[in-house]
């Protein structure tokens, strides 16, 4: 099971938010690419890095501080946050992003899901945020009738790397994960699964590692700022 840290981007700074909202985000560094820089220098095998400004617009957003993480960190990275059309994902793939993430379109366009994966085997996952059991797109701004075990499957033939699972309620909360929810998840669909949201602690980590389902990794963000999870420490437990 990998870790993943997250560097969720906001006018160019690393933020956390609460539950996704953009009015409720707290800084933690000015310089996002040293962040990167300290999780590598920490032992992490990856990093999540999410444009939140891109998410809301539709669009790349925060593409300056992700082009200077990937530049300046020899980790694979994977990004979500506006990225909706084979332009944006061909674009990103070429700057040296191991996986793109495709939240919105995943609902809107499934087309274009089943396209990218196509083109770009192994590179493209799908990101899945839900409020009770229901799939939320544009930043979590939108909340749909589509439930998340039901859109997880229609991909189920379409070659995607991964599926990451967020339960927003739990996002940036401190009060751990939704293992239950993630779990059947993972038990109900053959794509790997990342679970994220609320993972805030060594107990969390293990939780998820001993929970029964398959999962691929876990991404965690405010903990690892704030000190409520030692990354070496986490990673230890996994490995």
């Amino acid at each position: 099971m990998i870790l993943y840290p997250a560097i969720d981007l906001k006018d160019g700074q690393a933020v956390r938010l609460l539950r996704g909202e953009m009015e409720a985000a707290t800084v933690f560094n000015d310089d996002p690419a040293a962040q990167a820089e300290a999780f590598v220098a920490a032992g992490c095998e990856w990093l999540h890095l999410v444009d939140l400004n891109g998410a809301f617009a539709g669009t790349p957003v925060n593409a300056a501080p992700v082009e200077e993480i990937l530049k300046r960190c020899k980790v694979p990275a994977q990004l979500g946050g506006g990225i909706r059309d084979m332009a944006t994902i061909e674009g990103w793939l070429s700057k040296g992003l191991a996986r793109v993430i495709l939240g919105t379109v995943a609902v809107e366009n499934p087309a274009l899901v089943r396209e990218a994966a196509r083109a770009f085997p192994g590179q493209v996952a799908v990101g899945i945020d839900a409020r009770a059991g229901r799939v939320a797109t544009k930043g979590w701004a939108e909340e749909t009738d589509v439930m998340v075990t039901d859109l997880a499957r229609s991909f189920e033939d379409a070659g995607v790397a991964a599926i990451i699972y967020t339960d927003i309620e739990r996002d940036g909360a401190m009060q751990g994960p939704n293992i239950e929810a993630t779990a059947a998840l993972a038990n109900a669909v053959s794509i790997p699964v990342i679970a994220s949201g609320g993972v805030s602690s060594l107990a969390d980590i293990i939780a998820l590692r001993d929970c029964g389902a398959p999962l691929n990794g876990a991404i965690s963000g405010r903990a690892l700022y704030d000190g409520a999870l030692d990354l070496r420490e986490a990673l230890t437990a996994l490995a």
